[in-house]
């Protein structure tokens, strides 16, 4: 799932009814085998029923960060089950339901029925793009546990990315995206390998009306070595360079075929990390906040 907004002036008109969900990593992606904490999560109705996918990360072992269209009660979700395997959903069958190996979309032993929102969707730009997963059991008591480890994704600390913002070559300063949505998005086909990808991204502005301090506007180029995020790729992580460390969610995209440059909601703010403490309580204790 992911936003996206086709038209700019429809979105700044009528963005009431809301931005369109964003999908996997697209242009000079690879496989992602290094970030095994950024799950799979596939979201599901009071009668079971599968609903949408998003990415997520885990940031402590019971806490799932995502994106708040991920989470929003009005897709219908009421549940949540997740998978950390880098093929997690590679040999599902779309034509005849056959799930895959991993039990995806029927089966997983990481399993939510605690979902957050901070607040999605609060207009242009403080979309409040924020969720959380909470899941019913510490990861480390599952089966997952031997393919999870016990890494976890660190939060930039508050303000971290401010810096940034007026700084001379910004083009220089680089981000890793991964998440689990499409690889190829047009009129004609789709393309989804259900499994965790990554690239690298670079920053294109702080500070524009679409910006302002709330989101980070990165560029999709699908050349020169980089890449950019598509359906499915929502609330994957915007990683600082090569580090774990979460700086933003990824929210939201101009273009439905997932070209042009990708909008990602900042983790980085008071307010942000404020609603995180008291949804998650105690468990924030366990939360890294490390600075850039």
């Amino acid at each position: 799932m992911r936003k996206t907004v086709a038209l700019l002036a429809l979105v700044l008109s009528a963005l009431a009814l809301g931005a369109t969900p964003a999908g996997a990593i697209t242009g000079n992606y690879q496989e992602d085998h290094v970030h095994t904490y950024v799950a799979l999560i596939g979201f599901y109705d009071a009668d079971g029923e599968f609903t949408h996918r998003c990415s997520g990360s885990l940031i402590t072992d019971r806490v799932v960060l995502t994106a708040g269209h991920c989470t929003d009660a009005s897709t219908g979700a009421v549940s949540a089950k997740l998978w950390f395997q880098q093929d997690a959903g590679a040999d599902f069958n779309t034509v005849t339901g056959e799930p895959a190996a991993s039990g995806y979309p029927e089966t997983s032993d990481v399993v939510s029925h605690q979902l957050y929102n901070y607040g999605y969707f609060n207009g242009l730009p403080n979309t409040k793009d924020v969720g959380l997963v909470v899941l019913d059991e510490s990861i480390t008591q599952t089966d997952q546990a031997g393919i999870v480890g016990t890494t976890f994704a660190s939060i930039a600390k508050v303000g971290a990315l401010d810096r940034l913002a007026t700084r001379r070559g910004q083009q220089e300063v680089t981000f890793t995206i991964s998440g689990y949505g499409l690889t190829l998005s047009n009129p004609v086909k789709t393309i989804s390998f259900r499994s965790r990808l990554m690239a690298t991204s670079k920053l294109v502005n702080l500070r524009s009306h679409l910006a302002s301090g709330f989101n980070i506007q990165t560029s999709a180029n699908r050349g020169n070595g980089q890449g950019g995020t598509c359906g499915g790729d929502s609330g994957g992580p915007l990683l600082y360079d090569a580090t774990n460390t979460i700086v933003a969610v990824n929210s939201f995209g101009l273009n439905e075929w997932c070209r042009g440059v990708d909008f990602m909601y900042r983790v980085d703010t008071q307010a942000v990390q404020d609603w995180i403490r008291a949804t998650i309580g105690s468990e924030w204790a366990e939360v890294k906040i490390l600075d850039l």
